[in-house]
């Protein structure tokens, strides 16, 4: 189970990156070794990583191929079977509906950065819209992450229908990037930036066709796959350990006791007793998560000192010059100094 301040990448995902960087003309060992990390640890690694560590390589990635289409490209290469149990799963489906309908279950437990949601309320519409949401403040990796997800997307679905099934438009939040001629190109439809969402549409006639990859058999098997994974997740948690998640997914500050007890289906006074009986309270939990993401955060030298308590939900500098000190026994100017 990753630590909460990770987030969960199987291997597979890394090792593509990687073959990519080392594609575009880069030694992977270059990119991976000013974080202490090697191709050979990368193998035997966890399947955890940093939020923070995450961040690094996906920027410095792009810095050193000088690739901005990195995302396009690192979607391109993950094909169905790159996904696992969800990929083997989605290519046994009897339709793209049921497809949809296992990622939308399992995406999280491969990769937690994202949720895709599937939108099919009004049923006069010609299309439905599957919609890829952030769990968490993407920053600088927003449009690598959704350009990859939704590359990736497509080639599942490109997969399961041998093409029949393409898809009818994507929308990203960001800012037009310099090579939206390519990325029409690989996604094959009309693309809206700076639009209010960001996810994809497919029209309704193909959802419930059959599809000629329908095994019901291997189907259930990746399901069980798929369930014994979120089960292992799930099992392996401490009530701390979701705290912890749901403080570091917040899209917008950290939420409050009485919010986490609502989300967990409990009574803030019932959330504090059981952290209590596991040895901790929100407010630790609370001091631990801004802790760690300010660490992380002087790590990466993405923000100034004064964004990073800001994002850390400190709305006076002097506080968290004074919390920082307190952990770590130098002020936060010092100690990124120290990082070189």
């Amino acid at each position: 189970m990753p630590a909460p301040h990770s987030f969960s990448i199987p291997l597979p995902y890394l090792r593509q990156i990687a073959e990519l960087v080392r594609t575009l003309g880069v030694d992977p060992v270059a990119w991976l070794e000013p974080l202490g990390l090697t191709l050979a640890g990368l193998e035997r690694a966890a399947e955890a990583v940093p939020f923070a560590t995450f961040e690094r390589l996906i920027v410095d990635a792009m810095t050193l191929t000088r690739e901005p289409a990195l995302g396009l490209l690192v979607g391109q290469r993950l094909q169905v079977q790159t996904h696992g149990g969800l990929g083997y799963a989605a290519l046994s489906a009897g339709s793209v509906r049921q497809a949809l309908t296992l990622m939308e279950t399992f995406t999280r437990a491969r990769f937690s950065l994202i949720d895709l949601r599937i939108e099919d309320g009004d049923r006069r519409r010609d299309e439905v819209r599957v919609q890829v949401a952030e769990t968490r403040e993407l920053g600088g990796l927003q449009r690598p992450i959704l350009e990859a997800v939704i590359m990736s997307t497509k080639n599942i679905l490109d997969a399961i229908t041998l093409g029949a099934c393409r898809l009818a438009s994507v929308a990203f939040p960001f800012e037009a990037p310099t090579y939206t001629a390519l990325a029409h190109q690989m996604l094959g439809c009309p693309i809206r930036y700076r639009a209010s969402w960001s996810g994809y549409t497919l029209p309704r006639r193909v959802l419930d066709t059959p599809l000629r990859t329908a095994d019901p058999t291997a189907l259930r098997e990746a399901v069980r796959i798929c369930e014994r994974e979120l089960e292992l997740l799930a099992a392996n948690e401490t009530l701390a350990g979701r705290v912890r998640r749901l403080l570091l997914e917040g899209p917008h500050g950290f939420p409050s006791l009485e919010v986490v007890a609502r989300l967990l289906h409990l009574t803030p006074r019932t959330l504090h007793r059981r952290l209590v009986a596991e040895g901790t309270s929100f407010r630790q939990l609370l001091e631990a998560v801004r802790h760690r993401l300010a660490i992380e955060h002087l790590k990466v030298d993405q923000f100034s000192l004064e964004e990073i308590a800001h994002r850390l939900g400190y709305t006076d500098f002097a506080n968290f010059r004074r919390a920082f000190k307190r952990w770590e026994a130098v002020p936060p100017s010092v100690y990124r100094a120290r990082l070189g």
